[in-house]
């Protein structure tokens, strides 16, 4: 039991560190993106077949799959990010799609039978130390010149533009740190699960990715993250409380509920603050002393 739980805990940190990179896309730079699990797969082939075939260390086949995942998403971003409004979201669509399909096809990727004996070597003290090395280095990078200025991007391009803002490098910044968290986060997942399949990396995904940094509330890293630690593991919770065949079921109907009465996300643009954790702990704590 306690393996499973590690385990658990372990890809809720790989999903996270993707669902940040699409939060800083989407939530703070305003960028909706349908096929960032194409990254995630460009990122977990690249940092596999790098190990496997040079025998290199996993650290340098995770930088690779970064590496990767960061320049074709810079590459299709040039053209793209010109685009606006749902054409974007179609390019992005595409190129998700197309990741699979080319995944699928390849000899050197294993094709539709998936890539085994891929090396080993992450573990959840890897993943959670990354995490929040990667929070911390996003917080202190919202706070900046960049961060205001991408969110300027967010909120109102034309004005942005007027008073000086280079929205095009923007969104190329925006863009390329999100692609290269969602390749460490499969370069990731590829060594956890010593197992790669082009259904590991589908459209699903990407809309998962993408509603969990909605309900958290764009623009809110730490609603971002709640959103994520709430419903990445919520399939595996549903799972041991008898509702194995409905669990997805159920997964899409809360996040309908929360999107109908909540449609801001959990924290809208807020941010959670320690101050705030402590005042909430306090009357929890004074509310249990009353009710005992």
């Amino acid at each position: 039991m306690a393996t499973y739980l590690i385990g658990v805990f372990t890809i809720i940190g790989i999903y996270l560190i993707a669902i940040l990179g699409v939060s800083i896309l989407t939530g703070f730079t305003g960028l909706f993106s349908m096929g960032h699990a194409g990254f995630m797969a460009i990122g977990a082939y690249i940092s596999a077949l790098v190990v496997k075939i040079t025998g290199f260390p996993i650290g340098i086949g995770i930088v690779c799959g970064m590496v990767a995942a960061t320049l074709i998403g810079m590459l299709i971003g040039y053209p793209t990010l010109r685009l606006k409004g749902d054409y974007f979201v179609i390019a992005t669509l595409g190129v998700g799609e197309s990741m699979k399909l080319l995944v699928e096809n390849l000899t050197i990727t294993g094709g539709a039978k998936g890539l085994n004996g891929v090396a080993g070597g992450t573990n959840v003290i890897l993943v959670w130390a990354l995490v929040v090395l990667i929070v911390i280095l996003l917080v202190n990078f919202l706070c900046s010149k960049h961060g205001r200025n991408c969110v300027a991007v967010r909120e109102e391009e034309l004005a942005a533009s007027a008073v000086g803002v280079n929205t095009t490098n923007y969104k190329m910044l925006g863009m390329a740190i999100s692609c290269a968290l969602c390749g460490l986060a499969g370069a990731l997942l590829a060594h956890y699960m010593k197992y790669l399949h082009p259904s590991m990396f589908t459209m699903a995904k990407s809309n998962e990715l993408i509603m969990t940094v909605i309900l958290g509330g764009r623009g809110s890293l730490t609603g971002t993250i709640l959103a994520a630690l709430i419903l990445v593991p919520l399939p595996e919770i549903l799972r041991f409380e008898g509702f194995q065949a409905w669990r997805m079921v159920i997964y899409g109907l809360l996040v309908v509920i929360v999107i109908v009465f909540k449609p801001s996300g959990f924290l809208g643009t807020n941010e959670l603050r320690w101050s705030q954790i402590k005042v909430l702990a306090s009357k929890m704590k004074r509310g249990g002393k009353n009710h005992g």
